[in-house]
Formats: structure tokens, C-alpha cells, sequence
């Protein structure tokens, strides 16, 4: 490996305050099974939809990063709120690296990939972070257009305040237990299925076009993201709303899109023909 491609995690530093936070979280979230009730699980369920289907996969994702659809500024904002709620930062640092790893895919540069290895592409990107050097370059480069938003610039450096409201507020309506459900549990859930995004589906799965990175599809990701592991297909075409192309690929987030569309609240909607993709598979 030439000296312009050495691994990222060689020249990154051990991130303290996310490692001590994912430590503890982690431990809460074991912790919360000794106190399981059904209650909980529906709670945290619901949040989980609410923070990762919402909020990263409709709100972050296709909405924010790709501007797949468009929907009125108030539920945009909402969206990004959401995503808030799965502590994977603010809105625009969260764009800009998803818009870098798409530009960069596997290759020198993508802050998550398995080519670095298996554990750097899930987690060790997070861990182990130069993020407080090269944030604010990064962000003026991939996400000038939110950067010039008053409300995701603020939302983006308090993003820990919607969750720490929300927690406050199930420490009261529920005590500890709900929070270790709703709140750790939940949060390591969700994260570990997004990071699953970064790592299996650029390791396992099959592909149904010749894209120049080692995206593929993974079903039981998909299930677990609302619609994300289908990611051959999201990298072939990154702009198109609907990322599962076939029948048996389940997209809930495109469902939702679908029905946000029926009610006149989605426009614009980016989407690509699912003819023209397999015509594309076929002449690859």
C-alpha cells in the first residue's frame, strides 16, 4: 500500500468522549435487560422508528444528504430532529460524510471502509476520530448547502439537546428502566444497524450492478434500517428515493415515501425506473 493510501485508522487518535460514551451506553443497554417489560420494548420500538427510520433513513439520508424528494421545510426540520435522536451527530456532519463516503467509496478517504478493515468501517471510524481537525473543512466542502441554514447550523452543534429533553422526559414519565430501554438500548440498536450499513454491506451480499466500490445487497441489513441495506443498489443510483428496486426488496422508508406523496406532502420525488435498472443489469 503507497504511502498516499495508508489506512485512516493508523493516523487516527482515540476519540475519549465518544469512546467513554458508546462504553457506557453499551453497559446501560445490558443493564436494561434485567428490567425488561413489554412496555419498554414497544416504547423503545416506536423511538427506534421514530430516530433511525425517520430521522437517518428518510430525514438524514435520502432527504438531507441526496435531496431525494422534497417535503415542506417544517417536516425537514423535523426529520432532522430525529436523527438527532440516534446520537450520530448533527445534521450537517452527518451529510457531509455520508456525501464523502459516496465520493470516495473504498477508496483513500472514505471515513468508513472495509478496505481499512472490518472493525474500522463499523465502529473504529468513531472511536478512533480526527474529526476535531478536519470537521469544519469537510463540512464546507460537502454540505455548503445546509451550512446556510440558521436552524441546522444551531442544530447541528446542540444536537445532544433533543435527546437529553427527550431522556429527561421518560426518566419522569417512566424512571430509570424506560430510559435504559428507550435511550441506551435503543441508541446501541440503532447505531450498530446504521454502522452495519458502512460494514456488511460493503463486505457480504450480492450485486446487481457493476458499481466501482464494494457495495452490495444484504437483505437482513435492509430489515433492520428501514430500506438502507439495500445499498448496491442505493450507490448505483445514490439520488433515487426508492432503494429496494424489486418487489421482494422491503423499503419501508419508500413506502413512507410513497404515502407521503399520496397525501400531496412529498414532491419532487427522484426516483429510478425499475425497468431502466435491470436494463442497466443486463447490459452490464
Amino acid at each position: 500500500m503507497g504511502t498516499n493510501q495508508t489506512p485512516i485508522h493508523n493516523r487516527a487518535r482515540l476519540n475519549w468522549s465518544a469512546g467513554v460514551t458508546l462504553a457506557a451506553l453499551h453497559i446501560a443497554a445490558i443493564v436494561a435487560l434485567f428490567y425488561f417489560q413489554w412496555r419498554y420494548l414497544a416504547i423503545a420500538a416506536v423511538l427506534h422508528w421514530v430516530a433511525t427510520g425517520l430521522g437517518i433513513s428518510m430525514g438524514y439520508h435520502r432527504l438531507h444528504t441526496h435531496r431525494s424528494y422534497r417535503v415542506p421545510k417544517a417536516l425537514e426540520y423535523f426529520f432532522a430532529v430525529c436523527g438527532t435522536l440516534t446520537l450520530q451527530g448533527g445534521p450537517i456532519f452527518w451529510t457531509a460524510t455520508h456525501r464523502l463516503h459516496h465520493q470516495k467509496s473504498d477508496q483513500p478517504g472514505d471515513p468508513h471502509s472495509p478496505v481499512d478493515g472490518a472493525w474500522w468501517s463499523h465502529m473504529g471510524w468513531v472511536v478512533f476520530s480526527e474529526r476535531n481537525s478536519t470537521e469544519n473543512k469537510m463540512v464546507s466542502r460537502y454540505a455548503p448547502d445546509l451550512s446556510k441554514d440558521r436552524f441546522y447550523l444551531w442544530l447541528n452543534v446542540y444536537h445532544w439537546v433533543p435527546l437529553a429533553v427527550l431522556s429527561v422526559l421518560l426518566l419522569v414519565l417512566g424512571g430509570m428502566p424506560l430510559v435504559l430501554w428507550a435511550i441506551a438500548l435503543r441508541i446501541v440498536f440503532g447505531l450498530h444497524s446504521t454502522w452495519l450499513v458502512n460494514s456488511a454491506t460493503h463486505m457480504w451480499g450480492g450485486r446487481r450492478f457493476a458499481t466501482r466500490d464494494d457495495s452490495r445487497n444484504v437483505w437482513w441489513v435492509a430489515l433492520l434500517t428501514f430500506g438502507e441495506g439495500w445499498h448496491n443498489n442505493h450507490h448505483a443510483h445514490p439520488t433515487s428515493a426508492r432503494h429496494g428496486l424489486a418487489w421482494y426488496e422491503f423499503d419501508p422508508s419508500w413506502i413512507q415515501i410513497r404515502i407521503l406523496k399520496f397525501f400531496g406532502v412529498a414532491k419532487a420525488i427522484r426516483v429510478v425506473s425499475v425497468n431502466t435498472a435491470f436494463s442497466e443489469r443486463e447490459a452490464a
